[in-house]
């Protein structure tokens, strides 16, 4: 290969001095050459273990979690017979079986990524080494290498495409491993390789190719092929990406660039940020406070052994000599505080963390398999893919919401257009007249055109008839659809054609063309053939001046069978009403009245424009475009600066309106979520007019809101005022209403507060443009503090950046739980900023699924999410943890009561294999059957009253102050199982009169009221009782009373006579009356306190579930028929818009070859409960906390009545019933 002369002789490094790659250098057919640079070869490994790393690397990574350490620090303790009074099983036996259990699910894990590493990396690919083709496993493929792809293949690397079967080198490729997307795309060579069809030319091909280093932007790729003394400039274009399937394609041939884990596809497969709930990091802290309260156990109890050897053990040395190598009092004390800190660590058992698991792992389940989030249309079930965040969902407060797609769904109709100044589109009567609302006329026929489209309805046929009479601007107007887009056409059998367009807007518009008579049969990299009312007229592509955000318009310049040339557009209104002939001055203006018509019911517009151009102008234009195309710097800049200044002084045609239908259940799901206190933003790329109406539609906004701020300010000042002027607006209305808010200025923290508990209802609606002014440092706390006092917040014409910056301001300034949800790529950076991620899976490819942590296929699933899955997790995991430290803390602070009585020796008062089998066998399965299954409410009254999800808002069920009353609950019952046994023993004697109180009777007393006890008080806290929690309840106390007697058995004793010396014990002891007596005395002591507690607060202050539990009983009982919602309509329309979905690059590739009504809201029945008031002074007391910004809340629980007028349900009025 010759080096041109513009090229250095000395090459620059390709890797930087730290590693890094700069740049990529690649040789075709050299492999020598390219093995130099050390690329990365072709075999990948998703795998993170061996047969010879799993154990140390897995053990590793276990002991990297502070539990597993801290239990592996006891269990070496417990090694050292001068501290250790428990066998060493009692630790080691519980903490194998969580390493066990825990390294089981990784190894299985781990088996399955090996399963499909060997799969994928053992597929089989055509490579060409010596000038002959070589079938090769994937993971032999080497970076240079020149490989073969037939149809229907994937793509084995990163690969720049040579040459295919196709004309111009054009190939076809599936992307839907990539984006989901399952459009095809074009690909194609560039020129100069186009020719390279047999492999004895490739086999000497010996270009070299400098390009960008390996990175994760799928839809960029910048290089230059060096070859024959010429450059040429490579783009993503000329790149088959690996996971790409090749399609209608019969061969291709490719170099790979990018190998194995540098491919873009691998590059993207990075970890997801690891999300950990509040309820985590307060166990977190929990368990941090509950070692401190260990430590201090220790100490007291050594201080106290200190002080009775010194004291009273000194005196009994003869026949109670200290341990060899304790010469003193301060030592034994010394050597007794680690003794009792094995003996005490079950304040925190290891059993907890793997009890959690399990718990969460269930609740991911019943969410999998909840039949009433599956959409049987798409076949689509909810799917958990992660199982650590399921309590979170029962504590949202914010929801941010992509509109198109999400709200939406994303399935384009054409339903109006404007043509030369008449509006088309209205629904007609037989009479010609417009149609009242209810009437069902019949749809246009359309069957004097063999190529329509059957599925394509239209109502006005009027537009039809001047299809048929031959107007000349109805005719331009669909003309220009047919030929200005990007559509993919494959005729699978003669007149049966199936289109593919990049995004929904595009296939609706080719499909209205085609069925009015133009339809797009074909096209060639250089061509398009249209049949035009039956007749085939191909024309000349000579541009595509292709869409991009910025631009927010397409073009097509095109040379007609006459030698005509004319540019096609079309675009969004506000870019190419600016770039009109002032002579479409008055067209502009009734076209203007239009789109404000189509706008104002929800309509995705756009406008339609022409330009006819002179023959020398387009030469010296395309000359000019063909150089910036050429230019290896600034490209994407020059070619802008051309498409603008061709793009202007053009024609009007008209408009088009497109309808987005709302999904079902959408206002229902919404108007639902904000009676449960949850803030819905929307985040969308469109435009205010059509985000604003879908808002109506919606039920976000609403004609009886006080008012709807609207931000629209250019510049930093101009956002600030509209700001400020929105927050005087909601004070003044409140001050005005008496509320009796302060006339001083106020801190920001208190004015937060108080703008969050105006009267009255408020939204925002702000544009990209404002949004990024109100985004800065300066003045987010002030967007912040407008926003969240506004009962819904719209952002327009956002980008996805901004979409992320929104919801990072909100977790910033709110101790509130976020929920971001969309459905396409756009919402990625949105749903991995937010708590909680929700993917939906709908017509934009499936990579918000993949970042997502839940995903379904409707919005209106995410109201049984939060309201059903997410309150019952959150209830059960908090119901589970106050149960577990109760159940310890009972558990274990009976030996440090016994310390005080046995000269705290650290003995143990229960026996060695209790103490094993108690957190494992005992009381294990009840609790899990708790934390799985518990209910306080069916799910029907979850979704009945919104009102039962603020709990989970508030953290009410566990916090610090829960915490500290389970461990006060658990105190208590620990001091009540020790003395009571304790007092009876001192005197009590057996039947045969023999003096009752041994050391194994007392255990065995202990330990059976202990067991009896809990069982008990979880079957008070057991809301919902099931098969399962009846069968582990009782299972696991027959089953205690089995392992018991066996242990005291004569079996095991002759079995193990140094372990089981007791023989016959718990027969014995069990055996007396007055150990039952005891133990009836222990458990009624223990439990009634709480059952007169609870008996208490449900009559004198019931929160709101037990309301709803109560009424759900009176309406059995009177069996009263269920309340239905009132349908409520929308008045008024709002401006609408449409915005492009499009993706840039696409027509480049072509050119080079290449209103619900709302229903069944059972909110009749709300309950305005005795706690409303605690519940809000809590919501108010922690809206105030914070430097700048509490969380957030509604506005003063008033009798919970819908705004209509509906009756609601009072609930003193029904308890008092």
């Amino acid at each position: 290969m010759t080096v041109p002369r513009e090229m250095p002789e000395k090459w620059p490094r390709v890797r930087a001095p730290g590693g890094a790659e700069e740049e990529r250098r690649v040789r075709a057919n050299a492999r020598e050459y390219n093995e130099k640079f050390q690329y990365a070869s072709n075999c990948i490994k998703t795998s993170k273990y061996n047969i010879v790393t799993f154990l140390p690397v897995n053990l590793f990574e276990q002991f990297q979690e502070v539990a597993n350490t801290y239990f592996l620090f006891l269990l070496i303790l417990q090694l050292i017979p001068q501290i250790s009074s428990l066998s060493w099983f009692t630790t080691i036996v519980p903490l194998v079986l969580v390493l066990t259990i825990t390294a089981v699910k990784d190894a299985t894990d781990d088996y399955f990524r090996h399963k499909s590493d060997n799969q994928v990396n053992n597929r089989q690919s055509q490579v060409l080494i010596g000038g002959v083709l070589r079938q090769e496993q994937w993971m032999n493929v080497r970076v240079g290498d020149i490989i073969k792809l037939e149809n229907n293949q994937f793509v084995a690397a990163d690969l720049l495409l040579l040459s295919s079967s196709e004309p111009h080198g054009l190939c076809y490729i599936e992307t839907a491993e990539l984006d989901g997307e399952t459009n095809m795309k074009v690909r194609q060579a560039i020129p100069v390789t186009s020719e390279l069809g047999d492999t004895s030319k490739l086999a000497r091909f010996d270009g070299e190719v400098i390009c960008e280093p390996p990175n994760n932007k799928l839809d960029k790729f910048g290089g230059m092929l060096y070859w024959k003394e010429n450059k040429y400039p490579l783009s993503n274009q000329n790149m088959l990406l690996r996971g790409c399937v090749l399609r209608n394609t019969e061969w291709c041939f490719g170099l790979v660039i990018f190998a194995g884990p540098d491919t873009k596809l691998m590059q993207n497969s990075g970890r997801t940020k690891f999300k950990r709930t509040s309820i985590d990091r307060l166990m977190n802290t929990l368990v941090l406070w509950i070692f401190g309260f260990l430590v201090c156990m220790g100490v007291i109890l050594a201080i106290g052994n200190a002080i009775w050897e010194h004291e009273v053990g000194v005196c009994f040395q003869i026949y109670l000599p200290w341990d060899e190598g304790v010469h003193s009092a301060f030592f034994s004390g010394f050597l007794s505080f680690w003794s009792y800190i094995i003996i005490l660590n079950t304040v925190v058992p290891i059993s907890l963390y793997v009890s959690v698991e399990v718990i969460r792992l269930g609740h991911s389940y019943f969410i999998n398999w909840d039949k009433k989030m599956y959409c049987a249309k798409r076949r689509t079930p909810a799917e958990a893919r992660t199982t650590t965040l399921n309590e979170e969902l029962g504590q949202v407060e914010y929801i941010f919401s992509d509109k198109t797609g999400t709200l939406t769904q994303n399935i384009m109709v054409f339903s109006k257009c404007s043509v030369n100044g008449h509006s088309y589109g209205d629904v007609q009567d037989v009479l010609g007249h417009k149609a009242e609302l209810g009437e069902k006329p019949e749809p246009v026929d359309f069957s004097f055109n063999p190529l329509a489209d059957p599925r394509f309805q239209f109502w006005d046929p009027s537009l039809l008839e001047a299809v048929k009479l031959g107007d000349p601007h109805v005719h331009e107007f669909f003309r220009l659809l047919s030929l200005c887009h990007t559509v993919m056409s494959e005729e699978k059998s003669e007149g049966e054609l199936y289109y593919k367009a990049q995004s929904p807007d595009e296939g609706a518009l080719v499909t209205a063309a085609r069925n009015f008579g133009f339809v797009f049969r074909s096209r060639t990299p250089k061509t398009i053939t249209v049949h035009e009312l039956g007749r085939a007229i191909t024309y000349q592509l000579l541009a595509i001046l292709d869409f991009n955000n910025i631009r927010k318009r397409m073009s097509v310049i095109v040379r007609s069978p006459e030698g005509k040339i004319r540019l096609y557009c079309k675009g969004a209104d506000t870019i190419l009403l600016e770039r009109l002939h002032p002579i479409n001055q008055d067209l502009t203006n009734v076209t203007t009245d239009h789109l404000n018509e189509y706008a104002g019911e929800g309509l995705r517009t756009l406008v339609l424009a022409y330009r006819d151009l002179e023959e020398s102008y387009y030469e010296d234009w395309s000359e000019r475009l063909h150089r910036a195309g050429s230019a290896p710097e600034a490209r994407e800049d020059r070619l802008a600066r051309l498409y603008d200044e061709v793009e202007y002084d053009m024609m009007l045609l008209g408009a088009t309106a497109i309808e987005d239908k709302l999904q079902q259940g959408v206002p229902e799901t919404i108007a639902i979520l904000t009676l449960a206190n949850i803030k819905i933003w929307v985040l969308t790329g469109d435009k205010q007019e059509t985000a604003v109406n879908i808002g109506y539609s919606c039920k976000m906004l609403t004609d009886d809101m006080t008012e709807v701020f609207v931000v629209t300010g250019h510049t930093v000042l101009e956002v600030r005022e509209e700001l400020r002027k929105a927050r005087e607006k909601m004070m003044d209305a409140s001050r005005s209403m008496g509320n009796g808010f302060y006339q001083e200025k106020l801190s920001s923290s208190k004015l937060t507060s108080v703008l969050e508990a105006i009267a009255g209802e408020y939204a925002l609606v702000i544009n990209g443009h404002s949004l990024a002014h109100a985004l800065e440092a300066d003045m987010e706390v002030e967007f912040l503090e407008t926003a969240c006092a506004c009962k819904a917040v719209i952002c327009c014409r956002v980008t996805p950046l901004q979409k992320a910056q929104v919801v990072e301001l909100v977790k910033k300034y709110k101790k509130a739980v976020t929920l971001a949800i969309g459905d396409g790529a756009n919402d990625v950076s949105m749903i991995k900023t937010a708590h909680i991620g929700v993917g939906i899976s709908g017509q934009e490819g499936i990579q918000a699924v993949l970042a997502s942590d839940y995903s379904f296929s409707q919005f209106k699933f995410l109201q049984r999410l939060l309201l059903v899955h997410g309150r019952w997790s959150y209830l059960r995991m908090c119901k589970f943890l106050c149960y577990f430290f109760y159940k310890n803390f009972a558990f274990t602070m009976v030996h440090f009561w016994f310390g005080f009585f046995c000269g705290f020796s650290a003995q143990t008062v229960y026996d060695q294999y209790f103490i094993t089998l108690y957190n494992i066998v005992y009381t294990s399965l009840p609790v899990l059957a708790m934390g799985v299954f518990d209910q306080d409410v069916p799910e029907q009254r979850s979704m009945e009253y919104p009102k039962l999800y603020e709990p989970g808002q508030l953290n009410l069920l566990f916090n610090k102050r829960e915490f500290f009353i389970c461990i006060a609950q658990g105190i208590y019952t620990s001091v009540l199982m020790f003395f009571i046994p304790y007092g009876v023993f001192a005197d009590a004697t057996r039947d045969d009169g023999a003096q009752l109180a041994d050391y194994q009777s007392f255990a065995v007393t202990v330990a059976t009221s202990l067991v009896i006890v809990v069982s008990v008080q979880i079957g008070l806290d057991t809301g919902f009782w099931t098969a399962i929690n009846h069968f582990f309840i009782w299972g696991s106390l027959a089953a205690y009373f089995a392992i018991l007697f066996a242990m005291h058995s004569d079996g095991l004793f002759q079995m193990f006579p140094n372990q089981f010396r007791f023989v016959g014990n718990a027969q014995n002891t069990l055996a007396q009356p007055t150990v039952w007596l005891t133990i009836a005395l222990t458990t009624v002591v223990c439990i009634m306190p709480v059952v007169a507690f609870r008996f208490l607060k449900l009559d004198l202050k019931p929160e709101l579930s037990d309301t709803v539990r109560y009424t759900q009983l009176v309406r059995k009982k009177q069996k009263t028929q269920h309340r239905c919602m009132r349908r409520v309509g929308r008045v008024g329309s709002r401006r609408s818009g449409y915005a492009f979905s499009h993706q840039e690059g696409f027509g480049e590739l072509i050119m080079s070859g290449k209103n619900m009504r709302l229903s069944s809201l059972a909110l009749s029945s709300f309950a305005a409960r005795p706690s409303a008031g605690w519940i809000e002074t809590l919501r108010k007391k922690k809206g105030s906390d914070g430097s700048t910004a509490g969380s957030p809340s509604g506005a003063a629980d008033k009798t919970l009545k819908d705004s209509r007028g509906t009756r609601c349900w009072d609930a003193r009025e029904r308890t008092s019933r």
